[in-house]
């Protein structure tokens, strides 16, 4: 058995293609799907005030499609492959609605949802919901209590917002008690809730080294909190982007030839990732495209579903 799981990030394939894309990753055994979320994307971003090395420009080739209506509907056409979101920006949403929704698309999908959650970034975006962005953190704290209240039974609790009198939702999730939930976090109190209450890591962008370190820091703090660090995931998305020659030893990681981002999957494996996320939305040119290169990436390690 592969020591290390395969995800396809479906963030660049044409809609019409999804369910295309997504049995073909079921076949060939990708362990899983996701797909990303955006709201809104500015027609001018540069211009925008907001724009900035912290804030960058959402690329206008982005898709905005709801996510979970999409998981649900590949749901329908799929049995075993995980859908994931690859993140939800959790303070958009009153965390009871949301709790109903992802409790719903696990339900339709037997049980097969990864949610993956973040704050978000976008200035742009948050207003465009009318959430304020200050005081993120805290709000996604209030979202995961109220949402594992109503996932496990009933909640009974007032946020800064809302408030629930004793109440359960009609149908709980498929998966008990919860979904798995992982968050996108990179700050020391982001990590810190990871390690507190969640069942993993979601990051991106990193250099191995660094990883590896915020990742062993996080198991350290949850063994502090007593939890069982054996059950908590590292899912990395990774954006490998080819060059026709390779790249000096201080490239970025998935940068550089076929060779060495080849043999960054595999120092991903031996990093203790548990899944690895291929997202090729900037290197493939078609969803065949897509697909080949992924498989040419995981071959050693990917087992087709119906081996």
């Amino acid at each position: 058995m592969p020591s290390m799981d395969f995800g396809l990030h479906l963030g660049a394939v044409n809609p019409r293609l999804w369910v295309e894309v997504t049995e073909e990753a079921d076949r060939l055994g990708f362990e899983s799907v996701w797909i990303p979320e955006h709201l809104v994307v500015p027609i001018d971003a540069t211009g925008s005030p907001h724009h900035g090395a912290d804030h960058p420009p959402i690329p206008s080739n982005v898709p905005v499609f709801d996510a979970l209506s999409v998981l649900s509907h590949l749901a329908a056409r799929t049995t075993r492959i995980r859908l994931g979101t690859n993140v939800l920006v959790a303070p958009w949403y009153p965390p009871a609605l949301l709790a109903r929704s992802l409790a719903t698309l696990d339900r339709v999908s037997a049980g097969r949802l990864t949610v993956g959650l973040g704050v978000g970034w976008s200035i742009d975006e948050y207003e465009a919901v009318g959430a304020p962005m200050r005081h993120r953190g805290a709000r996604l704290e209030e979202i995961l209590d109220t949402m594992s209240m109503l996932w496990r039974g009933s909640a009974d609790i007032e946020t800064t917002r809302e408030r629930i009198q004793p109440a359960t939702l009609a149908d709980h999730p498929t998966q008990r008690p919860s979904p798995p939930v992982l968050l996108a976090a990179y700050t020391p109190i982001g990590l810190e809730r990871i390690a507190r209450r969640v069942d993993g890591w979601i990051p991106t962008g990193l250099p191995f080294e660094a990883m590896t370190e915020m990742w062993t820091s996080v198991l350290r703090t949850a063994e502090r909190y007593g939890r069982d660090t054996s059950a908590m995931q590292l899912v990395l998305r990774s954006a490998p982007s080819f060059h026709d020659v390779a790249l000096p030893s201080d490239r970025a990681p998935f940068t550089g030839s076929w060779r060495q981002v080849a043999d960054d999957v595999r120092r991903a494996e031996e990093s203790g990732v548990d899944e690895l996320i291929l997202d090729l939305q900037s290197s493939a040119r078609t969803p065949a495209e897509l697909v080949d290169s992924a498989v040419g990436l995981a071959a050693d390690l990917l087992t087709p579903a119906s081996a």
